[in-house]
């Protein structure tokens, strides 16, 4: 449900007033326009200038310039932008005139209306939410607006009209927004406002700068949480256990405080805290600590034994996730039957700024600063470790260098270390001194939450005349959700739906196809990466594609087309690529090429992949076709920018990346051992949008499933050779 939909909701925030001299006399002073609902306002210690007392979606200030509140953690992806472009389209705005800051914490008001009361981003859900939402409050604010400039000047709203954020009369009469931005803000809000249809649009469609990319360019200051500064502020540096599960059993300081500048070294639940005046005596005497760990209840096995243990339930029946027809007798009758197990290790996010939380606490009331993807449980858990009610807590949320999920964390790990530590300092020294605590690459790469491993093992076969006769799907891996608050909402009948995501909903027509799952317990933290389950049920089901086609004498195209009758969005993207790519035409020697289609987030993706072989036998990946269908385009450089994005993301995964434990401890710890995509091996990339009249959907994650597949595929009809364990690298492809 739409909140700017219910106008019981809507107000302002005073009375219309019902002298028109008054309202001359208002439109040249006062702080501006918002728009929004009469709810409290949560505690925020942001605000650097009087804003009205509701939380607005939109406000006009003064000086003309449009704000627009972004209830969503822009990390890269763009969905600040995005809103303020729908704003822009209903308002009339110019492009120039809009700003952008992010919302507080407040899940009544500021909620992802496909989630319920809860506020946050991920699943690509930013835009495909708010889409309707942010116009709305745009063209509310567009007819408060024509209704002041109808009071001041006295002349029929009809007659008005704005264009480029101008309103004009037709007597000649023009003023801007911010003119009457005082009287628009004490007029009732119209029950109904009315939105542009698609051949009005002048945003909408099209592509226009992204509002980040000035102060981003020209490092502005405290832009990104890493940046963040206060006065007298204390950085926090945390040891934690090197096995996932393990607790401190003693602890050695004396080293540590006496490095200069080093504060205090305190035990919080998570660990051992540095406190201290400066980053760099923070991460040095943290080194210097020796710290003894009980591991009773840690994971002490090797990620080899974790894998050696997935293969073996690899042969074990699950539970049913998807029976349909009679799998057994199609295989049985098929002409030829194809048997694959692929391996998926554990992934780590990486993102480009590590893991850091500002927090405030005064005994009674506190402030986090971050970059927010969970508002909601931030607020919710950080007020439960510092023993305070949820309205005591403000979340300030930050620009973020990346998150590809790991700022979306079901627990708020890194918001409860922060609290835990500034409880601990304000009991100790009675000081509200602002913490920051920071994460260094290491602590971000061997603190967990990674892309959990799996293994699927299939057992397929086609028929004489090219059809798939049976497909036996087993997926063996570890619940993201089980344990979590969301297990009970989201895991049915022991079926955490993220482990089979793409496989149990393929849109391919089987007739005999069935769907097992059995869920592992391990003890190293997964979470939700980038297209989460897709990540690994995309190579799979794409990859075995392939293989029946070959066995079926089919071309890998045609052979899908055939199979997706069902789906013709589906269809689209992969007719779309095919021709982009001129699919079918000879390819220059020494070069191959592959195909992978799939459906993520509501999102339809298709990509054509062109490899080399170098002289020393390694693949390098040359150019990618890709064709999106996204819903209405809502800015098609930014759609590109994420499909691009995702591409690259998924091929460093691909290609080198991966997460294994000796004995319970991570090896990786920097980009030298967990090693990102390089330069040289970012392809060129062609992308191209299916134009839509369809609701728009997301694009930050839907780039990324299939890339790999693709490539696989390709290196299948170069070599006849299927890579089936990740990364490429164990196969001696890169």
């Amino acid at each position: 449900m739409h909140l700017l939909n219910q106008t019981s909701l809507l107000s302002f925030a005073s009375a219309a007033p019902t002298r028109r001299g008054f309202l001359k006399l208002s439109a040249a002073a006062g702080a501006g326009l918002a728009i929004g609902v009469t709810l409290p306002l949560p505690r925020t210690t942001g605000a650097t200038e009087a804003v009205p007392s509701f939380n607005p979606f939109v406000e006009v200030r003064d000086n003309g310039k449009v704000r627009v509140v972004i209830k969503h953690l822009d990390k890269g992806q763009g969905p600040a932008t995005g809103l303020a472009t729908l704003v822009a389209e209903e308002l009339d705005a110019a492009w120039e005139q809009m700003e952008i800051r992010f919302a507080p914490a407040n899940a009544a008001l500021y909620n992802n209306l496909q989630w319920g009361e809860v506020q946050g981003t991920g699943g690509s859900s930013a835009i495909a939410n708010a889409f309707e939402q942010y116009r709305r409050a745009g063209a509310t604010a567009r007819a408060m607006l024509l209704a002041a400039a109808s009071d001041v000047w006295d002349v029929p709203a009809e007659e008005l009209s704005i264009d480029a954020g101008k309103i004009t009369h037709a007597s000649g009469q023009s003023g801007s927004f911010g003119e009457f931005a005082q009287v628009a803000a004490t007029l009732p809000v119209p029950d109904t406002v009315g939105l542009k249809s698609p051949d009005e649009w002048i945003y909408i469609g099209k592509s226009f700068p992204r509002l980040d990319s000035k102060m981003k360019s020209e490092g502005a200051v405290g832009v990104y949480g890493m940046d963040h500064q206060m006065d007298d502020m204390l950085i926090a540096t945390l040891v934690k256990s090197p096995k996932f599960g393990g607790t401190v059993q003693s602890f050695e300081s004396e080293a540590a405080k006496a490095v200069r500048g080093v504060v205090d070294v305190i035990q919080v639940p998570q660990g051992v805290a540095v406190l201290a005046t400066s980053t760099w005596p923070a991460i040095k005497a943290r080194d210097l600590l020796d710290v003894q760990w009980d591991f009773s209840g840690a994971e002490i096995r090797s990620s080899s034994d974790i894998m050696a243990r997935y293969l073996e339930l690899a042969d074990e029946p699950g539970a049913p996730v998807k029976a349909v027809g009679d799998v057994e007798a199609g295989i049985a009758n098929a002409n030829s039957v194809i048997e694959a197990t692929y391996q998926f290790p554990f992934l780590a996010h990486a993102p480009m700024e590590p893991i850091d939380v500002t927090v405030q606490f005064d005994g009674e009331t506190a402030t986090f600063w971050t970059g927010s993807q969970l508002q909601t449980l931030d607020q919710n858990i950080g007020a439960s470790v510092l023993g305070i009610d949820p309205s005591k807590v403000a979340v300030e949320t930050l620009w973020a260098g990346g998150s590809f999920g790991r700022r979306a964390i079901y627990d708020s790990h890194y918001v409860a270390e922060a609290a835990s530590i500034a409880k601990s300092w304000y009991e100790a020294s009675g000081k509200a001194q602002p913490i920051k605590l920071v994460y260094t690459r290491e602590d971000d790469i061997r603190g967990g939450y990674y892309r959990p491993a799996y293994v699927h093992k299939i057992k397929a076969g086609v028929t004489s005349d090219g059809k798939v006769a049976g497909w036996h799907h087993r997926i063996v891996g570890q619940s993201i959700l089980k344990g979590t608050m969301f297990e009970a909402m989201l895991v049915h009948d022991g079926i955490d739906h993220t482990s089979v995501e793409g496989v149990e909903d393929t849109p391919y027509t089987l007739d005999n196809f069935t769907v097992e799952l059995n869920t592992t317990d391990v003890k190293v933290p997964g979470l939700w990466w980038r297209s989460v389950g897709h990540t690994h049920t995309a190579y799979a089901m794409e990859t075995m594609v392939d293989q029946l086609a070959k066995a079926a004498g089919r071309d890998p195209v045609d052979f899908r087309k055939d199979m997706l009758s069902n789906d013709a969005r589906k269809l689209g993207v992969l007719e779309l690529v095919a021709e982009k790519s001129e699919w079918g035409q000879e390819v220059p020697a020494g070069r191959a090429r592959g195909v992978a289609v799939h459906k993520s987030f509501s999102t339809y993706v298709a990509q054509v992949v062109e490899i080399s072989q170098q002289d020393d036998g390694a693949i390098k990946v040359e150019k990618v076709w890709c064709a999106v269908d996204c819903g209405i385009a809502v800015n098609p450089d930014n759609i590109a920018s994420q499909m691009e994005g995702g591409i690259g993301y998924g091929l460093g995964a691909i290609l080198r990346n991966e997460i294994t434990l000796t004995e319970g401890a991570i090896d990786q710890g920097n980009f030298d051992s967990y090693e990102p995509l390089r330069i040289e091996d970012m392809p060129d990339i062609e992308v191209h949008i299916v134009p839509s009249a369809e609701p728009p959907t997301g694009v930050g994650e839907p780039g990324t499933p299939p890339i790999g597949p693709a490539v696989a595929n390709a290196i299948f009809a170069m070599s006849g050779k299927m890579p089936t364990k990740l990364p490429l690298s164990h196969e001696g492809l890169v």
